[in-house]
């Protein structure tokens, strides 16, 4: 699927940001809000947790099958889509148990990001200011 690289900064960041408020206890609890913590961080903790979902998550969206998107609207995928596409760059040479819980675990990540895309816009209706 062609994403912009709006979208798929979108789609990153909203499943970095999902990670995040899952691995911190005090997001959990509510002691501390997520955008604050993620404004706290800095830029090499964003660089490495960006850099570690990225890679997992980048090559699926990009391998996703060509689909129409309404401007407006998300692209939307099944979760047996994103399984396949998955399941074709997961690594043959793992173990079978190893293999299945990879593939879900991704599959559930991919499905996180697709949940993060922005709105498609209409290419057509784009209004640039005189000023550029």
């Amino acid at each position: 699927m062609r994403f912009t690289e709006h979208e798929l900064t979108a789609a990153v960041t909203g499943a970095a940001k999902t990670i995040l408020a899952a691995q911190r206890k005090d997001i959990r609890r509510g002691k501390s809000d997520l955008d604050t913590v993620w404004d706290e961080m800095d830029r090499y903790q964003r660089f490495q947790l960006l850099d570690q979902i990225g890679t997992q998550i980048l090559p699926v969206l990009v391998a996703l099958p060509d689909v129409e998107v309404e401007p407006g609207t998300r692209a939307t995928y099944t979760e047996r889509q994103v399984s396949e596409v998955v399941e074709a760059q997961v690594d043959a040479g793992s173990g079978k148990l190893r293999r299945g819980v990879l593939v879900k675990s991704r599959t559930a990540l991919v499905q996180i990001a697709l949940e993060h895309l922005p709105p498609r816009q209409d290419p057509d209706a784009l209004i640039v200011p005189d000023h550029l």
